[in-house]
Protein backbone atom coordinates (compact mmCIF):
# COMPACT_ATOMS: atom_id res chain seq x y z
CA UNK A 1 0.00 0.00 0.00
CA UNK A 2 2.60 2.46 1.02
CA UNK A 3 4.62 1.89 -2.38
CA UNK A 4 1.40 2.51 -4.51
CA UNK A 5 0.68 5.39 -2.52
CA UNK A 6 4.21 6.55 -3.35
CA UNK A 7 3.81 5.63 -7.25
CA UNK A 8 0.55 7.97 -6.95
CA UNK A 9 1.38 10.98 -5.56
CA UNK A 10 5.22 10.65 -6.58
CA UNK A 11 5.89 13.55 -9.76
CA UNK A 12 5.94 11.72 -12.26
CA UNK A 13 2.09 11.59 -12.73
CA UNK A 14 0.14 14.35 -14.80
CA UNK A 15 -1.91 16.75 -12.97
CA UNK A 16 -5.17 15.89 -11.67
CA UNK A 17 -7.75 18.45 -13.25
CA UNK A 18 -9.22 20.34 -11.07
CA UNK A 19 -13.47 20.11 -10.98
CA UNK A 20 -14.84 23.67 -11.61
CA UNK A 21 -16.89 24.36 -8.12
CA UNK A 22 -20.74 24.22 -9.37
CA UNK A 23 -21.68 27.86 -7.45
CA UNK A 24 -22.63 31.36 -9.41
CA UNK A 25 -19.60 33.04 -10.19
CA UNK A 26 -21.57 36.48 -9.99
CA UNK A 27 -23.22 35.79 -6.77
CA UNK A 28 -19.65 34.34 -5.15
CA UNK A 29 -17.90 37.25 -6.27
CA UNK A 30 -20.97 39.21 -4.66
CA UNK A 31 -20.39 37.96 -1.67
CA UNK A 32 -16.73 37.60 -1.17
CA UNK A 33 -16.61 41.41 -1.87
CA UNK A 34 -19.61 42.27 0.86
CA UNK A 35 -17.95 39.90 3.64
CA UNK A 36 -14.44 41.36 3.15
CA UNK A 37 -16.01 44.89 4.01
CA UNK A 38 -18.19 43.52 6.26
CA UNK A 39 -18.47 45.55 9.92
CA UNK A 40 -17.11 43.30 12.60
CA UNK A 41 -16.91 44.64 16.64
CA UNK A 42 -12.80 43.75 16.81
CA UNK A 43 -9.56 42.50 15.73
CA UNK A 44 -10.82 38.91 16.65
CA UNK A 45 -13.88 38.95 14.64
CA UNK A 46 -11.93 40.34 11.96
CA UNK A 47 -9.36 37.06 11.86
CA UNK A 48 -12.15 34.47 12.08
CA UNK A 49 -14.55 36.06 9.30
CA UNK A 50 -11.00 36.06 6.97
CA UNK A 51 -10.73 32.82 7.59
CA UNK A 52 -13.87 31.39 6.91
CA UNK A 53 -14.83 33.66 4.12
CA UNK A 54 -14.63 31.16 1.50
CA UNK A 55 -17.14 28.92 3.02
CA UNK A 56 -19.51 31.32 4.01
CA UNK A 57 -19.40 33.18 0.26
CA UNK A 58 -19.80 29.84 -1.77
CA UNK A 59 -22.96 29.23 1.22
CA UNK A 60 -24.49 32.86 0.11
CA UNK A 61 -23.42 31.57 -3.64
CA UNK A 62 -26.10 28.72 -2.59
CA UNK A 63 -28.90 30.84 -1.33
CA UNK A 64 -31.73 30.59 -3.68
CA UNK A 65 -34.07 33.90 -4.03
CA UNK A 66 -36.82 34.75 -1.65
CA UNK A 67 -40.24 32.57 -2.21
CA UNK A 68 -43.62 33.58 -1.20
CA UNK A 69 -42.71 34.28 2.59
CA UNK A 70 -39.50 35.89 1.72
CA UNK A 71 -38.37 34.79 5.25
CA UNK A 72 -34.97 32.62 6.01
CA UNK A 73 -34.16 31.23 9.17
CA UNK A 74 -30.40 31.14 10.16
CA UNK A 75 -29.38 28.57 12.97
CA UNK A 76 -26.07 29.31 14.46
CA UNK A 77 -26.11 32.64 14.28
CA UNK A 78 -23.18 34.93 14.25
CA UNK A 79 -23.83 37.45 12.29
CA UNK A 80 -21.79 37.00 9.75
CA UNK A 81 -24.00 36.50 6.35
CA UNK A 82 -26.78 37.50 7.95
CA UNK A 83 -27.25 40.83 6.94
CA UNK A 84 -26.58 39.44 3.40
CA UNK A 85 -29.15 37.42 3.26
CA UNK A 86 -31.31 40.97 3.35
CA UNK A 87 -28.88 42.80 1.53
CA UNK A 88 -27.60 40.76 -1.35
CA UNK A 89 -30.18 37.74 -1.25
CA UNK A 90 -33.63 40.09 -1.22
CA UNK A 91 -35.52 38.47 1.65
CA UNK A 92 -37.11 40.59 3.52
CA UNK A 93 -37.28 39.00 7.48
CA UNK A 94 -34.36 37.58 8.46
CA UNK A 95 -34.49 35.68 11.61
CA UNK A 96 -31.52 34.11 13.98
CA UNK A 97 -31.33 31.37 16.23
CA UNK A 98 -28.47 30.55 18.77
CA UNK A 99 -28.06 27.59 21.48
CA UNK A 100 -29.45 29.01 24.47
CA UNK A 101 -32.45 29.07 27.08
CA UNK A 102 -36.16 29.32 25.87
CA UNK A 103 -37.55 32.46 25.49
CA UNK A 104 -34.12 34.39 25.47
CA UNK A 105 -34.39 36.81 22.78
CA UNK A 106 -31.28 39.23 21.34
CA UNK A 107 -31.80 41.81 19.20
CA UNK A 108 -28.44 42.45 16.95
CA UNK A 109 -27.76 45.18 14.86
CA UNK A 110 -24.74 46.08 12.50
CA UNK A 111 -24.38 49.58 10.89
CA UNK A 112 -23.03 50.06 7.25
CA UNK A 113 -22.48 53.16 5.52
CA UNK A 114 -25.94 53.24 4.02
CA UNK A 115 -28.09 52.43 6.69
CA UNK A 116 -28.50 49.68 9.02
CA UNK A 117 -28.91 46.08 9.74
CA UNK A 118 -31.04 44.81 12.26
CA UNK A 119 -31.93 41.22 13.48
CA UNK A 120 -34.06 38.95 16.15
CA UNK A 121 -32.04 36.35 17.44
CA UNK A 122 -34.32 33.13 19.36
CA UNK A 123 -32.66 31.25 22.02
CA UNK A 124 -33.60 27.30 22.38
CA UNK A 125 -31.72 23.88 21.45
CA UNK A 126 -32.24 23.14 18.29
CA UNK A 127 -32.05 19.42 19.34
CA UNK A 128 -34.88 19.41 22.21
CA UNK A 129 -36.97 22.47 21.83
CA UNK A 130 -40.05 23.03 19.64
CA UNK A 131 -38.98 26.07 17.43
CA UNK A 132 -40.38 29.01 18.65
CA UNK A 133 -42.02 29.64 14.84
CA UNK A 134 -45.48 28.78 13.36
CA UNK A 135 -45.92 25.96 10.78
CA UNK A 136 -45.18 27.03 7.17
CA UNK A 137 -43.69 30.20 8.12
CA UNK A 138 -40.09 30.25 6.28
CA UNK A 139 -38.94 29.87 2.23
CA UNK A 140 -35.56 28.65 3.59
CA UNK A 141 -33.45 27.05 6.91
CA UNK A 142 -29.88 27.38 7.07
CA UNK A 143 -28.06 25.14 8.80
CA UNK A 144 -23.97 26.55 8.19
CA UNK A 145 -21.90 23.86 10.13
CA UNK A 146 -24.40 22.84 12.65
CA UNK A 147 -24.91 19.19 12.10
CA UNK A 148 -21.68 18.10 13.48
CA UNK A 149 -21.93 19.48 16.50
CA UNK A 150 -25.36 17.37 17.51
CA UNK A 151 -24.54 15.77 20.46
CA UNK A 152 -28.25 14.34 21.54
CA UNK A 153 -30.87 14.12 18.44
CA UNK A 154 -29.64 15.42 14.87
CA UNK A 155 -33.26 14.23 13.28
CA UNK A 156 -35.09 16.99 15.67
CA UNK A 157 -33.46 19.61 14.29
CA UNK A 158 -33.89 18.40 10.76
CA UNK A 159 -37.67 17.79 11.53
CA UNK A 160 -38.36 21.16 13.02
CA UNK A 161 -36.32 22.56 9.68
CA UNK A 162 -39.05 20.74 8.17
CA UNK A 163 -42.21 21.65 10.44
CA UNK A 164 -41.28 25.95 9.88
CA UNK A 165 -40.60 25.79 6.07
CA UNK A 166 -43.22 25.90 3.29
CA UNK A 167 -44.14 23.28 0.95
CA UNK A 168 -40.84 23.44 -1.70
CA UNK A 169 -39.14 25.57 0.93
CA UNK A 170 -35.57 24.73 1.36
CA UNK A 171 -32.86 24.02 3.60
CA UNK A 172 -29.00 24.74 2.95
CA UNK A 173 -27.08 22.53 4.86
CA UNK A 174 -23.06 22.68 5.50
CA UNK A 175 -20.96 20.40 6.77
CA UNK A 176 -17.30 18.78 6.94
CA UNK A 177 -17.54 15.25 5.08
CA UNK A 178 -15.63 12.77 6.86
CA UNK A 179 -14.87 10.40 3.55
CA UNK A 180 -12.65 13.36 2.37
CA UNK A 181 -9.26 12.27 0.62
CA UNK A 182 -7.89 14.43 3.44
CA UNK A 183 -9.73 12.10 6.13
CA UNK A 184 -8.39 8.87 4.16
CA UNK A 185 -4.73 10.63 4.10
CA UNK A 186 -4.99 10.91 7.67
CA UNK A 187 -6.42 6.82 8.46
CA UNK A 188 -3.75 5.44 5.67
CA UNK A 189 -0.83 7.44 7.58
CA UNK A 190 -1.91 6.31 10.93
CA UNK A 191 -1.29 8.81 13.21
CA UNK A 192 -4.30 11.36 13.15
CA UNK A 193 -7.85 11.51 13.59
CA UNK A 194 -10.03 11.45 10.62
CA UNK A 195 -12.13 13.89 11.20
CA UNK A 196 -11.77 17.34 10.15
CA UNK A 197 -11.91 18.89 13.74
CA UNK A 198 -11.32 16.61 16.40
CA UNK A 199 -10.28 18.95 19.23
CA UNK A 200 -11.19 19.97 22.64
CA UNK A 201 -11.82 23.46 24.48
CA UNK A 202 -9.06 23.64 27.11
CA UNK A 203 -10.55 23.53 30.46
CA UNK A 204 -10.61 27.11 31.67
CA UNK A 205 -11.47 28.58 28.78
CA UNK A 206 -15.43 28.91 27.42
CA UNK A 207 -17.29 25.51 26.98
CA UNK A 208 -17.55 24.75 23.52
CA UNK A 209 -19.06 21.69 21.96
CA UNK A 210 -16.77 20.31 19.24
CA UNK A 211 -17.47 17.58 16.09
CA UNK A 212 -19.40 15.43 18.32
CA UNK A 213 -20.08 13.34 14.16
CA UNK A 214 -18.89 14.21 11.11
CA UNK A 215 -20.84 13.04 8.29
CA UNK A 216 -20.39 11.19 4.51
CA UNK A 217 -22.04 13.27 1.57
CA UNK A 218 -23.78 9.83 0.97
CA UNK A 219 -25.35 9.68 4.93
CA UNK A 220 -25.81 13.57 4.62
CA UNK A 221 -28.11 12.86 1.75
CA UNK A 222 -29.68 9.52 3.25
CA UNK A 223 -29.97 11.87 6.64
CA UNK A 224 -32.18 14.62 4.53
CA UNK A 225 -34.24 11.79 2.81
CA UNK A 226 -35.09 10.57 6.70
CA UNK A 227 -36.05 13.67 7.51
CA UNK A 228 -38.47 14.00 4.43
CA UNK A 229 -36.40 15.87 2.62
CA UNK A 230 -35.83 15.96 -1.62
CA UNK A 231 -32.17 16.41 -2.41
CA UNK A 232 -31.69 18.59 -4.94
CA UNK A 233 -28.31 19.69 -5.03
CA UNK A 234 -25.02 17.73 -2.89
CA UNK A 235 -21.26 17.93 -3.82
CA UNK A 236 -18.37 18.06 -1.57
CA UNK A 237 -15.48 21.24 -2.49
CA UNK A 238 -11.75 20.69 -2.07
CA UNK A 239 -10.05 23.23 0.93
CA UNK A 240 -6.94 24.41 -0.69
CA UNK A 241 -4.83 24.19 2.88
CA UNK A 242 -5.37 20.31 2.75
CA UNK A 243 -4.27 20.10 -1.28
CA UNK A 244 -1.41 18.20 -0.98
CA UNK A 245 -3.46 15.44 0.06
CA UNK A 246 -5.55 15.39 -3.97
CA UNK A 247 -3.20 13.12 -5.57
CA UNK A 248 -4.33 9.95 -3.80
CA UNK A 249 -7.58 10.24 -6.03
CA UNK A 250 -5.49 8.08 -8.28
CA UNK A 251 -4.49 5.44 -5.25
CA UNK A 252 -8.09 4.97 -5.04
CA UNK A 253 -9.06 4.82 -8.69
CA UNK A 254 -6.14 2.50 -8.91
CA UNK A 255 -7.90 -0.26 -6.47
CA UNK A 256 -11.34 0.54 -7.61
CA UNK A 257 -12.76 2.74 -5.26
CA UNK A 258 -15.00 6.06 -5.98
CA UNK A 259 -13.44 9.35 -5.85
CA UNK A 260 -16.67 10.98 -6.19
CA UNK A 261 -17.45 13.42 -3.25
CA UNK A 262 -14.07 13.62 -1.77
CA UNK A 263 -14.00 16.99 -1.14
CA UNK A 264 -13.84 18.30 2.54
CA UNK A 265 -16.49 20.34 2.59
CA UNK A 266 -20.08 18.86 1.98
CA UNK A 267 -22.89 21.30 0.35
CA UNK A 268 -26.61 20.24 0.29
CA UNK A 269 -29.79 22.07 -0.60
CA UNK A 270 -32.86 20.11 -0.15
CA UNK A 271 -36.60 20.75 -0.30
CA UNK A 272 -39.79 20.30 1.55
CA UNK A 273 -41.68 17.52 0.52
CA UNK A 274 -44.99 16.20 2.50
CA UNK A 275 -45.18 13.56 0.60
CA UNK A 276 -42.73 11.77 1.70
CA UNK A 277 -42.13 9.53 4.33
CA UNK A 278 -40.20 10.44 7.45
CA UNK A 279 -37.34 7.42 9.04
CA UNK A 280 -37.74 9.11 12.92
CA UNK A 281 -35.13 7.30 14.10
CA UNK A 282 -32.72 6.11 10.66
CA UNK A 283 -30.50 3.03 11.38
CA UNK A 284 -27.19 4.59 10.76
CA UNK A 285 -27.58 7.37 13.44
CA UNK A 286 -29.09 5.81 16.19
CA UNK A 287 -29.24 2.72 18.00
CA UNK A 288 -30.84 0.58 18.84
Amino acid sequence: MREIQREMTGATPAPLQATPEPFDQKLLQAAEEALHVLPVPDENSRRYLEKHIPRLARTMALVPPPGETGRVLELGCYMQITPLLERLSGYREVRGAYYGKPGDVDRKMIRFPDGEFACTIDHFDAERDRFPYPDRYFDLVIAGEILEHMIYDPMHLLLESRRVLVEGGRVLVTTPNVASITSIAKVLDGGANPQIYSLYKRPGEEPEIGHMREYTAGELADTMKAAGFEVERLFTTFLEEYESHRPLLRLLEANGYSTENRGQQTWCVALKRSSLPVDRYPFFLYAG
